[in-house]
């Protein structure tokens, strides 16, 4: 049994826009040189890039241009295989998350990425305070947890005891950090990491809109009014436009011939809506199942409209190709920043909706025994 490594995915990867560079990163890690490569992925405003820097006696350095604030993921591997570290390693990867600015920053360690000490940032500097004041995040949880258990003894790793209680002191950290980032969010009306906090709560932790909208409307206009702000006013009011009985909200994405394609072209059918990703183990588990039914009902008026949360077009053709999909598969190639998700509210993948003939929701997130006898009942 091993503890799954959480990864963020709001990163969008893509090309990075065409202005002057306002952000520099500069950094040594140890001496270092060819194949070990540092990866940077990052998301501002909604525009998201990605580059890599072969390291030269351990130094590095990355240029680029942001809107405001840039929320991203660096990853060291030694190898120079982009997410090996974090997908090889038994979540034990050179990986890390962070906030930073239009600075001029320096990174430097004598061993790793993951100790490394930061300069020259005080975005990042802020985002350490809240990190020291509502716990460690996430990814770090994570990542302690499988120290512990690469350092456990043989007995311990073939005991099922001490997982459990590994994973009640993830929980405790888990818990412990939602209840103190919805404390900072109330206090800091004018922090960019409310935002944060509160897009993180919505998220990660399934905070209902009732208990963070009366927040979010506390944040100053700049908060509310920025990308992130919008983006967050749509999931907290996701719940409305997606209720059962209401019209499913069209939208138009491309297929993988780039052909554009609308939720309302399918208007007559059952269509059931299914969000997921190439890289969603639990998505891809789906879909022996949904290959069944699709079978089964598709001459009886049961369409699929697959919308995936990827930003790699090869890796999404890839994953159709191999599992096999033959309904209509549509994105915009947007990552998680999609922005169907968006409007339906989407927090983690897989999820789905389904939608009547005549355009309207009739049930959500239904897996498994539940989609199949719910197929079964309105198309028997």
């Amino acid at each position: 049994m091993k503890l799954k490594f959480l990864v963020l995915a709001t990163l969008v990867p893509a090309l990075a826009w065409a202005q002057s560079p306002n952000f520099t990163i500069t950094g040594k890690i140890g001496n270092l040189n060819k194949p070990a490569k540092i990866y940077l992925d990052y998301n501002s405003e909604g525009k998201g890039a990605s580059d890599s820097c072969e390291l030269v006696n351990g130094r590095f350095k990355f240029t680029g241009n942001i809107a405001g604030y840039a929320s991203g993921r660096m990853t060291l591997s030694r190898e120079g295989i982009r997410d090996k570290e974090i997908y090889g390693t038994k979540g034990l990867g050179d990986v890390i998350y962070m906030s930073f600015g239009k600075e001029n920053i320096q990174i430097t360690s004598s061993d790793s990425l993951y100790n490394a000490q930061w300069k020259g940032s005080k975005v990042y500097e802020e985002m350490k305070a809240f990190d020291n004041e509502v716990g460690p995040t996430v990814m770090t949880v994570h990542h302690n947890a499988n120290v512990a258990i690469n350092r456990a003894t043989p007995e311990q790793q073939a005991d099922t005891l001490y997982f459990k209680a590994l994973d009640k002191q993830v929980q405790a950290f888990r818990k412990s950090r939602g209840e103190k980032m919805l404390a900072f969010a109330k206090a800091n009306p004018n922090s960019y990491f409310s935002l944060q906090a509160l897009s993180e709560l919505v998220g990660g932790y399934s905070t209902k809109p009732d208990v963070a909208l009366p927040v979010f409307n506390k944040l100053n206009d700049k908060l509310r009014l920025s990308y992130g702000g919008q983006s967050l006013y749509k999931l907290l009011n996701a719940h409305a436009v997606t209720a059962l009985g209401v019209s499913a909200p069209n939208f138009t994405q491309n297929d993988m011939n780039g052909k554009p394609v609308a939720l309302s072209d399918f208007k007559g059918k059952y269509v059931l809506l299914e969000f997921w990703a190439s890289w969603c183990a639990p998505c891809r588990a789906e879909s022996p199942n949904l290959l069944k039914q699709y079978a089964k009902f598709k001459d009886k008026g049961f369409e699929i409209l697959g919308v995936s949360v990827d930003s790699d077009k090869a890796k999404w053709i890839e994953a159709i190709k191999k599992d096999e999909l033959t309904w209509p598969q549509i994105s915009d190639l947007k990552g998680w920043d999609n922005e169907a998700r968006k409007v339906y509210g989407i927090t983690g993948v897989p999820a789905n909706f389904l939608i009547s003939p005549d355009g309207k929701i009739i049930g959500s997130h239904l897996m498994g025994e539940a989609l199949n006898k719910k197929l079964g009942e309105l198309l028997n």
